[in-house]
């Protein structure tokens, strides 16, 4: 049985190819009418029809005369277009109050999709739809939303990975300092609070911040300091102490930091100011070019730089700006303890 003679029908609703628009474009071209073409093509002349009616655009000719013609690049454009808007419609769509929900959390209170998402199922916040955090990125990627975007994520990932050297290197400019290789099993392991990390966010000019994070619950404390030296680090240790009076020692067990400049006074910063001749807490550093050392120290500064990007001139923030991205941080709802917050853990 040849092609010709099959019995087998042709199934119904099936969209033109790029290659039968192109055929169209030269058979109109050759003066075919549409039941020519259509009996050519194996098609209905309705269809023939319907697509030359969709595609036709005015163009002008030689004469400069505007004459209606068929274009095949015009006709698949189209097609590409609608067939881009089929599928379910928006989950999101039918709940407005979620919309402007997510829209607050991260474009005015620097949430990331995964935090929103996680604290909504955390609280039993009640909308009428619930969608998921890869949902949430696939919204925001097509821009669903009104007042958000990719530009107000916090971190948009490239696939590219950053390269790590394994080789540990000594810090030349801190022989005496207490490596992080001596640091005991249990700061390691994160099995009891008081085991601190410590780093600078520098911006423009001579001010920084002083950041402090809590190995176990990641609570955050931030200090101002006017310079990044030695002396103003220390200051601050000792205003804790007397805060903190007798609980100083419970609460800063040991302290984790790089060999930055400002850190290299090990001593200065171990002794009691109160008690003198007492050692009050204990340092260690991390080895050179080896920021992981520090993982929960470095994703504090990262959502610091939210609030303070690069090139801020951290000595105009005030003391109630600090306190607020303090507050912030550690009322943050964070995955890995169940999307509870730092306060959260710390309170339990």
């Amino acid at each position: 049985m040849g092609q010709k003679d099959d019995s087998t029908k042709r199934g119904k609703w099936k969209q033109l190819r790029e290659k039968e628009r192109y055929q169209i474009e030269i058979l109109l071209q050759s003066g075919l009418n549409s039941r020519e073409i259509g009996k050519q093509l194996g098609r209905d002349r309705r269809t023939i029809e319907r697509e030359i009616a969709c595609g036709s655009v005015i163009q002008r000719d030689k004469q400069w005369r505007d004459r209606l013609r068929y274009c095949a690049d015009v006709g698949q454009r189209i097609h590409d277009e609608r067939a881009a808007n089929k599928g379910r419609p928006l989950k999101i769509g039918h709940d407005h109050r979620l919309a402007e929900h997510i829209e607050k959390k991260i474009g005015e209170e620097k949430y990331a999709p995964d935090g929103v998402i996680g604290e909504i199922r955390a609280k039993g916040l009640k909308f009428e739809v619930d969608i998921c955090t890869k949902t949430l990125y696939n919204y925001i990627d097509k821009e669903i939303f009104l007042n958000i975007s990719n530009k107000d994520l916090p971190v948009k990932k490239n696939g590219k990975k950053r390269k790590y050297r394994n080789v540990r290197k000594v810090a030349l400019n801190n022989i005496k300092g207490r490596s992080i290789e001596e640091r005991p099993e249990n700061v390691e392991t994160r099995a009891e609070r008081g085991h601190w990390e410590m780093d600078c966010v520098v911006g423009k000019g001579k001010a920084c911040l002083l950041v402090m994070t809590e190995r176990k619950s990641r609570k955050e404390l931030i200090f101002k300091l006017k310079a990044k030296k030695q002396e103003h680090v220390k200051d601050v240790l000792d205003r804790l102490e007397r805060s903190h009076k007798g609980q100083f020692r419970e609460i800063f067990k040991s302290i984790t930091m790089d060999n930055g400049s400002e850190f290299l006074g090990y001593e200065a910063l171990e002794s009691s100011c109160i008690r003198l001749g007492e050692k009050r807490t204990t340092c260690y550093y991390a080895h050179p070019y080896s920021s992981w050392e520090r993982g929960s120290n470095e994703v504090a500064n990262k959502l610091i730089r939210r609030f303070v990007p690069k090139g801020t001139n951290i000595g105009s923030l005030t003391k109630t700006d600090i306190g607020r991205i303090e507050h912030w941080m550690n009322n943050y709802p964070r995955r890995m303890f169940g999307y509870k917050t730092a306060n959260d853990v710390l309170a339990a």
